[in-house]
C-alpha cells in the first residue's frame, strides 16, 4: 500500500541553498496575526509549524542564526539561508533550541499544513478574514483545550529538554 501521508516533507529558502526535510506532522501550526511576526514577515501574519527540532533534517546548507528582539524581550533566533537571507525557521526563548517554529510558507507544499488556530487576533489586519471553523484567540491560548492529545504527548516528551535549557538561561546549570 503506498504511503499517503504528506511526511516527511521539504522545504527550503528561495536560491535551494538550505534545505531541511521535517520527518513528521509538527505539534500544532500558529498563524500569528500579532504586530512583531506582520513586521518580521512583511506580511498580515506569521504561519509557523512548532515542531521538535530533532524532527528537523538539514538536507542543504546549514542556515546562519541571526538573534533578533520580540515582543517578550527574551528575543528568537531567526535561522535564514546566508545567501537569498529567506528565513527558514525560528527558535523562540521559551523552548530554545528544542522547538522550531518552521515557517510553512517555506515548504515544497506549504498548503499540506493549514493553521489550526489564529492567535493575537486582537492585532490581525481588519481585511483579513478568519475562517469560523479554525479556532481563533484574542492573544495566546491553553494548549491543553488546542492541541491534540498526541501533540500534548509528544511535548510532554520534550518537557525535560526544555526546563535544561531554560536553567542554563537563567544560569542554575
Amino acid at each position: 500500500m503506498p504511503n499517503t501521508s504528506p511526511f516527511p516533507a521539504e522545504g527550503g529558502c528561495d536560491c535551494r541553498a538550505v534545505r531541511y526535510r521535517i520527518q513528521s506532522a509538527p505539534l500544532v501550526v500558529h498563524c500569528c496575526h500579532c504586530r512583531w511576526c506582520q513586521r518580521e514577515s512583511g506580511a498580515s501574519f506569521a504561519l509557523n509549524a512548532m515542531i521538535e527540532a530533532d524532527r528537523v533534517t538539514s538536507i542543504g546548507i546549514e542556515p546562519e542564526v541571526v538573534d533578533t528582539p520580540s515582543a517578550s524581550g527574551a528575543g528568537q533566533r531567526i535561522a535564514r539561508c546566508p545567501q537569498c537571507k529567506v528565513a527558514v525557521w525560528s527558535n523562540y526563548a521559551g523552548s530554545g533550541p528544542v522547538v522550531r517554529f518552521v515557517r510553512v510558507g517555506t515548504l515544497d507544499n506549504p498548503d499540506q499544513l493549514p493553521p489550526d488556530v489564529h492567535i493575537f487576533t486582537s492585532s490581525k489586519q481588519p481585511w483579513v478574514p478568519l475562517p469560523a471553523a479554525t479556532p481563533a484567540f484574542p492573544e495566546y491560548y491553553d494548549r491543553e483545550e488546542v492541541w491534540a492529545a498526541s501533540s500534548l504527548e509528544r511535548r510532554k516528551a520534550l518537557l525535560p529538554a526544555i526546563e535544561a535549557y531554560q536553567a542554563s538561561r537563567r544560569g542554575d546549570a
